[in-house]
């Protein structure tokens, strides 16, 4: 049991910091930050016997000695991917994934592994929020969420399927971002649902999340001069599964008057009848694809997965295909039509979660606010604003259009350094 601790939120060292400090500062910051609160938080799956990094020699590239986490569902060479069961790994991956590779090519050091909650589904870990230690982290990426959260380390890779980026990145007080669909290669994630899976990443800030963009999406054209002067915002504020808090609510009218004063026209769009829609589509998806997919694991041994799981993978059974291709349809024809969908705005402004973090450690909470997102595939980024009158993080949610990503992180860059309050103070 965590014994009680104040608030463990605390910002990585930012990259202007770190360029003048000797080489290796940022390995021993994070050893030291893992060593004073890992103890508290658990956000680690795995942390090798044998520090990594320690003993390398001087690495090139723009995240050159920079330490990092990767979310247990991800393979790391060496390490052994547990996808949060109580199924022993067959043994250590032979070779990075996709994602990880990237970053390691760009310089940075992968340090273990992050906890997922079993198989990125709602089982949760052992992960505790670093804001309130009796609070979630969130799910399905707590680890992640909440290394980031309490300095552990600049970044770490995460996955989502419905809200598990976007969701903890709310509750802990980390910046974090969620690609358009496809963006991203997935090679060596541990894959659940095919049309939903997409692998993010959390960070201590805009410039570290951008800097992690530049390595691991692809951008061959110069971003577009978009300036949130002069920028037409869709203000989406509805879920036909959750209300938001009044807390929650006033966040986000906070980041409406900032966007206001910045000279951008923020309009209230009625999207309740496809936002429904996708809720449904949603659930279909999810369910028919993770059956599918998870069936293999149940045969391999039932008696080690929770009964949240097995459930889901029976109702997923029974999902006829042609409701699955419906819903896959549906997919498709909205995922095309933004300037439907948002009467033609630069992106969208959202709630990321319902509001704080619950209480307890056996809710991970809803995805109400995001899973559309993930049906669409668009965008999404996570900025912290403030902390609740209970000193828990609260925040905002973009979503941008398709592909269009590095439009939406410099639209996102742009509110940061505006946005009152800090969900770190």
């Amino acid at each position: 049991m965590a014994r009680h601790r104040d608030n463990l939120l605390t910002k990585f060292p930012s990259i202007d910091q770190l360029k003048s400090e000797p080489e290796g500062h940022a390995l021993a910051y994070a050893w030291r930050r893992l060593d004073a609160c890992e103890a508290d938080v658990r956000a680690w799956a795995y942390l090798p016997t044998k520090r990594p990094g320690l003993d390398l020699a001087p690495r090139e590239g723009p995240l050159a000695g920079i330490p990092f986490g990767v979310k247990d569902v991800i393979h790391v060479a060496g390490m052994p991917t547990q996808c949060g069961s109580q199924i022993p790994p067959s043994g250590a991956a032979p070779m990075n994934a996709a994602s990880v590779e990237l970053l390691v090519r760009a310089g940075a050091i992968p340090i273990g592994k992050t906890v997922t909650a079993e198989y990125a589904f709602r089982q949760p870990g052992p992960t505790r929020n670093p804001a309130n230690l009796q609070h979630t982290p969130g799910g399905s990426s707590s680890g992640s969420a909440a290394a980031v959260a309490a300095g552990m380390v600049p970044f770490a890779l995460s996955t989502q399927t419905g809200g598990s980026i976007i969701r903890p990145a709310a509750y802990c007080g980390a910046t974090a971002f969620k690609p358009s669909f496809g963006l991203l290669s997935r090679d060596g994630l541990k894959l659940t649902c095919e049309s939903l899976d997409v692998i993010g990443w959390h960070a201590a800030d805009m410039t570290w999340l951008q800097a992690c963009a530049e390595v691991l999406i692809p951008n061959a054209a110069p971003p577009s001069p978009v300036h949130l002067r002069g920028a037409n915002i869709a203000i989406i504020d509805f879920s036909s599964e959750e209300t938001a808090s009044d807390e929650a609510s006033a966040v986000l009218q906070d980041a409406v008057r900032t966007l206001h004063q910045l000279g951008a026209t923020c309009q209230r769009i009625d999207a309740r009848a496809h936002l429904t829609a996708l809720s449904q589509a949603h659930a279909i998806i999810m369910k028919y694809e993770f059956a599918r997919n998870l069936q293999p694991v149940v045969a391999r041994d039932s008696t080690q997965l929770s009964p949240a799981l097995l459930e889901n993978v029976r109702q997923g059974w029974n999902i006829a295909h042609a409701e699955y291709r419906d819903m896959r349809a549906l997919q498709r024809t909205l995922r095309a039509s933004w300037a439907t969908f948002t009467e033609n705005a630069d992106f969208i402004l959202s709630h990321s979660a319902a509001g704080a973090a619950p209480a307890g450690h056996v809710f991970t909470g809803a995805p109400a606010f995001n899973k559309c997102w993930s049906v669409l595939g668009w965008p999404c980024l996570h900025l912290p604003v403030r902390l609740s009158h209970h000193g828990l993080p609260l925040g905002v949610q973009l979503i941008g259009k398709f592909e269009q990503d590095f439009d939406l992180i410099t639209y996102g860059t742009q509110l940061e350094s505006q946005l009152t309050g800090g969900a770190n103070q």
